[in-house]
């Protein structure tokens, strides 16, 4: 297995700092009030589950973590950077998968497109091969590595959409449906990207309507219930 080299963005976590702070989100689509004033911490080297009925904000609420939306209220750090004021330091410590299946170039190999992303990513170009290398053997891509990728099924196509997510070694990972077309042999290996991960003490939310027959092992649980959070018996 390919060494993990030392990544400089790697901060040594601490029991008071959380690798993500929410405090106090509001957001409003129109009249509706999605989210009325929900804060959450992940911590270092913890995996958390989000859940709730469809509709009930938990995309949004991954959109303001990840820095793509803005609150109407509240406060979003990450390791103390701010989504805006500090924007590429702050977007170069993310990885966030979106649900569904876009976000690949359909004509471009799987080589080819987690290139095109390790440079999107700020990867120093020395650093791209070996970058693209490991996430095409944590995602178990090596026999597709040349192929187009719109010539791959949609479970294929979502480890790519994964490897990407990976591929600049992130200290916080926001995950919408990752398990969405994976088989089990993907879910196993979503499964030991996302142990690795924490393990290195980054932080994961996993968001998805219910938590069952996904056979993961959740740190810490909540759902979202009329914009508030609460907490999940695991």
């Amino acid at each position: 297995m390919t060494a993990e080299p030392a990544a400089e963005k790697r901060v040594p976590a601490t029991a008071t700092a959380p690798a993500l702070s929410l405090r106090g989100i509001r957001k409003y689509w129109g009249p509706k009030h999605v989210l009325d004033g929900v804060s959450l911490d992940l911590a270092h080297g913890e995996l958390t589950w989000l859940g709730g009925r469809n509709g009930a904000g938990k995309t949004t609420l991954l959109r303001i973590a990840g820095g793509l939306i803005a609150p109407d209220e509240g406060d979003v750090a990450l390791e103390g950077l701010h989504p805006e004021r500090d924007r590429r330091a702050f977007q170069s410590r993310l990885g966030f998968l979106s649900a569904g299946n876009l976000g690949l170039y359909a004509r471009l190999t799987v080589i080819d497109n987690l290139d095109l992303f390790a440079a999107l990513d700020l990867i120093p170009a020395r650093e791209r091969p070996a970058a693209v290398a490991r996430a095409v053997e944590r995602f178990d891509l090596g026999e597709l590595a040349r192929s187009r990728t719109d010539r791959l099924s949609t479970g294929q196509r979502q480890r790519v959409r994964l490897a990407v997510a990976f591929l600049h070694n992130p200290r916080v990972v926001l995950l919408d449906e990752p398990h969405t077309s994976l088989d089990d042999e993907g879910l196993a290996v979503l499964r030991g990207a996302i142990q690795r991960h924490v393990d290195a003490g980054g932080a994961a939310l996993w968001c998805s309507p219910t938590p069952e027959a996904l056979h993961v092992e959740f740190d810490r649980m909540y759902r979202i219930d009329g914009g508030a959070l609460v907490p999940e018996a695991g």
